[in-house]
């Protein structure tokens, strides 16, 4: 089927929008025991990585043999609560289902789609309260959260182009191409305020508009797909629940530049990311939303995509068009600008995949409606996945100005089992630690450059009193040192540098000079490297010095105790421990107490997990 007008799209978006009819979070039909339902399931990686596309198959095998042909099973994109997946959603009653497993399928075919009566042991525990929620408006995870970049995620199929339309998909360039002009577009991105959620936080709408004045026919728009920050997973998330959603932010932005072609350049290692794209790239050729002459006009505009080996320094953009271009992943030196010479010498303009996924909604509600979200000088919502020692993780997208301590304790539920909360670390291995006493911080661009961190792409790790802090820094510069470029010697060499001292002060054979030495190196790099990857690089090291000074000091005293215990009182010898452990440093008979020689634990918590009578006392 090709749409070939305006009324075209418009007819179809009004056949197909009651499709959605059931998935409205308004319906909350408690008591329904009979009539349609639609039960969606979510079909992210997280929760394939835990049976749900088996549980999906399984799930209308069962729900066909039981004869309920009203009901229908749907695979959506991620929820958002990573950690109770997989998550099985029954509408319209808005039954939200957590951490289902295939032999629990029976029991929510028969109690609840047949005897209407809810599973209450498959419902959310709230952490705090220790109460059963049924539904997820209900719970502190999603009640100050506001989905606009998220906002088909969770409700429709992504591999169906005729719920993307459903729910207003490509309605934007529909807008657009049926009376808005180039500069019409770029004044109303910039007009919301817009800014650039790779991490620099550039607006959006000035970036357009530099490449649309580029001299040249031939330009090129390019959605930055390359997401490599430990623990970061929304840009995955969105090209998985809502690709079209990404196509059609990159049309629109195509249009407003005067290109014809975009080019997503995705890591090769999000395979159901790449498979979704594809699908919905097919999906909008048949139906006439990409390629030439779209809806009827003369505005012609395809897609393609290219897989990146999963290169940290290809999420810069000069780097990621080397790497287009079949080079070297390295970044450049600007001016010139990709705006100005990119991909193939030619004007280019890169977004990430987050920045695309908001353009939609903003022309089709308008620069006021988004600019009234967030804060003076950061406009509209972010996207974080909030990890580590949090009760409740996942994606979680929040007005900006919304505090870490809401994020952290309010929609995070608090740490992990009632322990001390000791930092975060926003902005990956780019970015620092913020500690308790900044937690009222506004989350904005410009407030977390102001306590030392930033907004990066995205990424929130929190810490508990457990963490090492000087360990916290060496993962991050392990991590940044292996996926230096190379081309410059302040990050090829300084980065090593820097994790060779951290080694040190862990083995406990530097001092008080090797702590400023440390300092005065990673002041150095950040001053000189070429490209942002090298320039912050420095920055987990730095802010865990400045907030933690008497962590590394004990460390270059030699008083830190890195060994694991065992605690007399509670050990039966029942060996697990030493069975456990791969340097053999725990000795003792069955039924003895056991001892570890402190001398050669090299502190791997093997035996900690291991000890089922909690025996074991950490460092």
């Amino acid at each position: 089927m090709r749409l070939n007008s305006f009324d075209a799209l418009y007819e179809l978006h009004k056949n197909l929008k009651s499709l959605l009819d059931l998935r409205s979070d308004e319906l909350q039909a408690d008591e329904a025991k009979s009539g349609p339902r639609d039960i969606l399931v979510c079909g992210g990686t997280g929760c394939h990585s835990a049976q749900s596309a088996e549980i999906i198959t399984a799930l209308r095998e069962k729900i066909a043999d039981a004869g309920l042909e009203d009901i229908k099973v749907v695979q959506t994109g991620c929820f958002g609560f990573c950690a109770q997946g997989p998550i099985v959603k029954v509408q319209p009653e808005n039954i939200f289902y957590v951490q289902v497993k295939m032999e629990d399928l029976d029991e929510i075919v028969n109690s609840h789609l047949i005897g209407g009566k809810a599973v209450e042991r498959l419902l959310y525990t709230d952490p705090r309260t220790k109460e059963k929620q049924k539904h997820y408006l209900d719970m502190d995870f999603y009640k100050k959260q506001r989905r606009v970049a998220l906002h088909n995620c969770g409700i429709i199929d992504p591999e169906c182009i005729d719920e993307a339309i459903a729910n207003g998909g490509y309605l934007a360039i529909a807008k657009v191409l049926s009376g808005m002009t180039q500069d019409d577009v770029i004044n109303e991105i910039t007009a919301s305020g817009l800014r650039g959620r790779g991490g620099a936080g550039f607006p959006t709408g000035r970036k357009w508009s530099f490449t649309k004045t580029s001299e040249g026919s031939e330009k090129y728009f390019i959605c930055n797909a390359d997401e490599g920050d430990p623990g970061a997973f929304m840009d995955r998330s969105l090209l998985e629940g809502d690709p079209h959603g990404i196509l059609e932010g990159m049309m629109i932005g195509g249009y407003a530049i005067g290109a014809d072609t975009g080019i997503i350049y995705i890591r090769a290692e999000y395979p159901l990311a790449v498979y979704r794209l594809e699908t919905a790239i097919a999906q909008a050729r048949e139906y006439g939303l990409l390629g030439k002459n779209i809806l009827g006009t003369d505005f012609d505009f395809d897609v393609q995509i290219s897989l990146g080996a999963g290169a940290f320094v290809c999420g810069e953009e000069t780097a990621l068009i080397r790497s287009l271009e079949g080079n070297r992943g390295e970044p450049t030196r600007k001016p010139p600008f990709p705006a100005e010479s990119g991909y193939r010498g030619k004007p280019s303009n890169v977004n990430n995949v987050e920045t695309l996924a908001n353009v939609a909604s903003i022309i089709l509600k308008g620069a006021d409606w988004y600019s009234r979200i967030g804060t003076e000088s950061s406009k509209g919502t972010k996207v974080f996945a909030l990890a580590g020692k949090v009760n409740n993780i996942g994606l979680v997208e929040v007005p900006m100005g919304t505090t870490l301590r809401e994020i952290i304790f309010e929609i995070g539920g608090g740490i992990e089992g009632n322990k001390k909360f000791k930092a975060v670390q926003t902005g990956g291995p780019s970015g620092g630690v913020i500690t308790e006493v900044n937690l009222d911080t506004p989350i904005d661009f410009e407030s977390l450059k102001a306590i030392g961190s930033m907004m990066g792409s995205g990424g929130m790790i929190v810490m508990d009193e457990d963490n090492d802090m000087v360990e916290i820094a060496k993962f991050y510069l392990e991590f940044t040192m292996d996926e230096s470029c190379g081309k410059c010697t302040p990050c090829r060499v300084g980065t090593k540098r820097i994790y060779e001292m951290l080694e040190t002060l862990i083995e406990q054979k530097g001092d008080l000079e090797t702590l400023e030495k440390l300092d005065a190196l990673c002041r150095t790099i950040r001053e000189t490297a070429l490209c942002a990857l090298g320039q912050t690089a420095p920055n987990p090291v730095l802010s865990t010095m400045k907030y933690f000074p008497e962590e590394y000091e004990r460390y270059a005293k030699h008083e830190v105790n890195k060994a694991y215990a065992i605690n007399p009182e509670k050990c039966i010898g029942c060996t697990k421990c030493a069975r456990s452990c791969p340097v053999s440093c725990i000795s003792g008979k069955v039924k003895e107490v056991h001892v570890i020689d402190e001398s050669k634990c090299i502190a791997c918590g093997a035996c900690f997990t291991a000890c089922p009578f909690q025996a074991i006392v950490k460092p």
